[in-house]
């Protein structure tokens, strides 16, 4: 198995294109020389309880991120279909990243090693990433609770 990424404050933040939802392409490089930070978290599944909860923590504050010049953009190896009904059983006014075979996860460090009951497997370790429109990492966080941390990332960027 290859070395595992771990991204750092301060540095570049790696370039990607991906598929949104709805079949267009996110390209980072592009939304960052639109003048925008990016928000980007990842997290293991649609419609399990974690996942819902940090998704709609991230809902709920949306407007405050946004109001600061930040975009928020979710990621999941889910497909497409499991986003739209996500999105639409949340109300989510954000795009979600269909990363099914976990390029963007290994790229970012968040594709791991876990084990449940025994078992080892490989999966999403929950984690969020603030992007400065210059493509610099300003906020790592791996391994991020469900509840708090869209509250402690606002903070520690200076959104009230």
């Amino acid at each position: 198995m290859s070395e595992v990424v771990t991204l750092m404050v301060g540095d570049d933040a790696p370039d990607f294109e991906a598929p949104l939802t709805d079949g267009s392409k996110f390209v980072l490089s592009q939304v960052l020389d639109s003048g925008k930070g990016v928000i980007l978290y990842f997290y293991p599944r649609d419609n399990t309880p974690g996942c819902t909860t940090q998704a709609c923590d991230f809902r709920d504050n949306f407007s405050r991120i946004s109001d600061k010049s930040w975009i928020v953009v979710g990621v999941s190896t889910d497909s497409a279909k499991s986003h739209e009904k996500f999105i639409d059983k949340h109300d989510l006014p954000f795009d979600l990243i269909v990363d099914e075979g976990a390029e963007l996860h290994t790229m970012y460090g968040t594709w791991r090693e876990k084990s449940m009951y025994g078992k080892t497997y490989m999966g999403t370790l929950r984690s969020t990433f603030a992007i400065t429109q210059e493509g610099k990492l300003s906020w790592v966080g791996y391994k991020v609770k469900t509840k708090g941390h869209v509250d402690q990332l606002m903070t520690d960027l200076g959104i009230e």
